[in-house]
């Protein structure tokens, strides 16, 4: 019997993703056509012997996320439940403070995943690794260059083992090649080395005069806290993956997860790609348009796109690289480059709207998306375009490079600035 839990953290997370996170919680955004976390529970749910997937977070259990746990229970056919911290508790505070949850039923393992991260997810593969050589923690890595590894977990192995040797978070110098995927298989063993750093941190706070329990005792680092102290002991092994992987910090990387799932559809979920028809659209590459959405079929779309509920596409509109959310409008002959359209925004007509691809670099194989920073010496750097919820862009007007906060209604043209 397996279990798996979903780490989607809280609102004081993800401020890079703003403005998107203002209107949905951020492990409900589309990607792909779906809510980011709904890829993870997806892959979840074809494990063999897998009984329960638990969400834990800081969210409070509004309706979107409630509406979206009954949904996915639905069509899963497996019980899928959120667990609320009491605090932010870190990556690992949750298992620990949830523990009697996730080991009700004596599973034999469980996974943890990260919300955060778009993934192939070998979960088959790792539960295979695991029962041939079972310990507390596998890990699942991938690869990444010299430089952009600083920015990640990086894992030190035993190539004939595959033991973690040495684990240090995004450290100052070059370590290894070996990143930290974020997602995890562990043994409920795993769950002693939580409650000695648990126990270390009660007692720093009553060194410091803290009365009573601490309350930071419950916060735990996987990374810093376990990882790092446990390398080194045989408690801790990798699992390498070669396929996809990438982080989902910045409304940039998830139009980049957007194309990786969108790809990815062609093996797992064909049916939810759009196909070229007599009278229909013009699609090119990989594209999903949702059920609900009117499409004129002028309009050139794809390769990248994701259409969203109740969106209507104008005649003779140009749409690549994009994201177009829930409700929103494209007037006719509009040109949507690199961006995402917030929910019920609308682009007049002749308008452009386009922003600059942050992608990891096509001929380094290894190369990931850059940790993407807004500003440089006080000036936006260029990015993909954002419009927040509700934005009205006017016709023959072009937006560039731009982040527009929801509900503003533009009159001329803008390019590299925040329009608060």
């Amino acid at each position: 019997m397996l279990k798996a839990v979903i780490l989607i953290g809280g609102p004081q997370k993800g401020t890079r993703f703003r403005p998107l996170s203002f209107e949905v919680p951020k492990p409900l955004f589309p990607v792909a056509g779906v809510p980011m976390i709904q890829h993870h529970i997806e892959a979840c749910a074809q494990v063999p012997g897998m009984q329960e997937i638990l969400l834990i977070g800081f969210y409070q259990p509004d309706e979107a996320l409630t509406q979206f746990l009954e949904a996915a229970q639905q069509e899963f056919n497996l019980p899928v439940r959120y667990l609320q911290e009491f605090a932010p508790l870190g990556t690992g505070g949750g298992l620990y403070h949830f523990r009697d949850q996730i080991l009700a039923g004596a599973p034999e393992a469980f996974f943890v995943l990260n919300a955060d991260v778009c993934s192939d997810f070998p979960l088959s593969a790792m539960l295979d690794a695991h029962r041939r050589q079972r310990h507390p923690f596998l890990l699942l890595g991938t690869t990444a260059n010299r430089t952009q590894s600083l920015n990640y977990g990086c894992i030190v192995e035993n190539p004939q083992t595959h033991e973690v040797l040495h684990y240090v978070e995004k450290p100052s110098t070059f370590i290894s090649d070996i990143i930290n995927c974020g997602i995890y298989l562990f043994s409920p063993e795993a769950l002693k080395p939580l409650r000695d750093v648990f126990q270390r941190n009660q007692q720093d706070g009553q060194l410091e005069g803290s009365p009573g329990s601490w309350p930071g005792a419950g916060t735990i680092r996987l990374e810093q806290d376990v990882f790092s102290a446990l390398a080194g002991q045989g408690q801790i092994y990798v699992h390498l993956t070669d396929g996809i992987w990438s982080q989902i910090k910045s409304a940039g990387s998830a139009l980049y997860a957007s194309r990786l799932y969108l790809g990815r559809y062609q093996i797992t979920h064909p049916e939810r790609l759009a196909r070229h028809t007599p009278g229909g659209p013009r699609i090119r590459g990989n594209v999903y348009i949702h059920p609900t959405a009117k499409v004129a079929p002028s309009a050139v779309l794809g390769p990248n796109v994701s259409i969203g509920k109740g969106v209507t596409i104008g005649e003779g509109v140009r749409l690549r690289e994009s994201i177009v959310l829930h409700g929103a409008t494209l007037q006719e002959h509009t040109c949507v480059l690199h961006s995402i359209v917030g929910w019920g925004s609308t682009v007049g007509r002749w308008a452009r709207v386009e922003g600059t691809p942050n992608d990891p670099n096509p001929n380094d194989p290894r190369a990931r998306m850059d940790s993407e920073s807004l500003f440089k010496d006080g000036k936006l750097l260029p990015a993909i375009t954002i419009l927040g919820c509700r934005v009205r862009i006017p016709a023959e007007v072009l937006i560039l490079n731009s982040i527009v906060l929801p509900h503003k209604e533009l009159s001329r043209s803008f390019t590299n600035q925040i329009i608060l």
